[in-house]
């Protein structure tokens, strides 16, 4: 009954083979659906590794610096510096813009970070060319996914920077390509106000009756000038000591500083549970939809490939072919069309993920989920096929 379910494939090849691709393009969407959302949790999990951090120490009651805003004063660090168990701490803004080359924008995650080598955390933690920032202005360090050359010169915001390194892999938690720059530039970028909004604030701050004291020389210019000055960064990264766990470290932190700190495991629960958690459900949504088309096609083309051989069903009945037995050559029909739309899906997927715009992941474990998955729709989606079979009356076989 195998060679039977063979011939009939072989007398509607054609139509088989087609069905089986355009099957295969749903399947291969499907795969590449699913690696989306692994290459979402590989660019939350890389940018935690890239940081270089075991602690995060951010604004009391935010989820901050990734999931939310943080704000903190950038002296912070020097106390965290001295608590116990402390290694290394360093000071870190975040802030995602078009970042423009000439002509060209391209959306960056514009980390400011403190001068020096790979140590420090917050730097990059290697370059494929260059070095590192060591200057405290106009030089930056470029993800090469930003397209970005040694040389090259960006403009963030009003000022400019030379590309002195090129990094890889560091992306931000949306898959941004990062731009590292010095901080004290990244501080001024991330509140940087325009030339006329400058103006009016300082007459709006020369008006102000409080600083027209005659007293006190030059307090309005020490005002205006403290308005320019942002003194805040989004988070401080900290390094542990050898042999210290992170959270006896982060408790008294908490304690004496009235800060949030989270440890590697609770940020990775905060961007993947909460950052994450609403792009997953609706690519679970998108697996549904995908899931029930797929299963339409396939009852489609088995069910019209049945009814285009009733009478050869009717014959075999005729001649005493059990139920069981065309029951399987369809089911059998039906598995060898998911099959098809498997390896098609497959290749597919393989060969545009890499020119997709996202990060993309393709698991062993989804690829055998998947065909899971698809020969048991296929089986399902073959019911309805079977039960046409099933009723065809023998006495067709010699109708007219």
């Amino acid at each position: 009954m195998i060679s039977l379910a063979g011939r009939d494939i072989l007398q509607s090849w054609g139509k088989f083979v087609f069905t089986g691709m355009g099957l295969g393009l749903l399947i291969g969407a499907t795969l590449t659906m699913a690696g989306v959302y692994r290459g979402m949790v590989d660019d939350a999990r890389v940018l935690l590794d890239n940081s270089g951090a075991d602690l995060w120490v951010v604004q009391q009651g935010t989820l901050g610096p990734y999931a939310e805003s943080s704000s903190l004063y950038d002296d912070t660090w020097r106390g965290i510096r001295a608590m116990p168990g402390v290694a290394r701490a360093a000071n870190v803004t975040y802030l995602t813009m078009q970042v423009a080359r000439g002509d060209r924008d391209v959306r960056a995650m514009v980390v400011g970070v403190v001068p020096g080598g790979p140590g420090e955390p917050g730097q990059p933690g290697f370059l494929v060319a260059g070095r590192h920032i060591t200057r405290s202005h106009y030089e930056a360090v470029a993800d090469v996914a930003t397209g970005f050359a040694l040389g090259d010169e960006i403009r963030i915001r009003r000022n400019r920077y030379t590309v002195v390194g090129l990094t890889r892999r560091m992306v931000s938690s949306g898959g941004d390509p990062m731009v590292f720059i010095p901080l004290r530039d990244a501080q001024e970028a991330q509140f940087l106000k325009d030339n006329d909004a400058i103006v009016r604030q300082r007459r709006r701050t020369a008006r102000n009756p409080a600083f027209d004291r005659p007293g006190v020389p030059g307090l309005l210019d020490a005002v205006i000038a403290s308005q320019s000055v942002n003194p805040y960064v989004n988070a401080v990264l900290v390094r542990v000591a050898p042999g210290l766990a992170p959270e006896d470290v982060a408790e008294p932190i908490r304690r004496w500083k009235r800060l949030q700190v989270y440890s590697r495991a609770q940020m990775e629960e905060i961007l993947i549970g909460k950052l994450i958690a609403t792009s997953a459900r609706q690519i679970g949504l998108f697996l549904v939809i995908l899931a029930i088309v797929s299963a339409a096609i396939v009852a489609f083309i088995i069910y019209t490939l049945t009814l285009g051989k009733i009478r050869e069903i009717a014959v075999l009945k005729l001649i005493g072919t059990k139920n069981a037995t065309i029951a399987s050559m369809i089911l059998q029909q039906a598995i060898g069309l998911g099959l098809i739309g498997f390896v098609v899906g497959k290749v597919a997927a393989t060969l545009w993920a890499p020119i997709f715009p996202r990060n993309i992941v393709l698991e062993t474990g989804d690829a055998a989920r998947a065909i899971v998955a698809v020969l048991t729709i296929c089986a399902l989606a073959s019911t309805m096929a079977i039960r046409a079979a099933l009723r065809v009356d023998p006495a067709e076989a010699v109708g007219g």
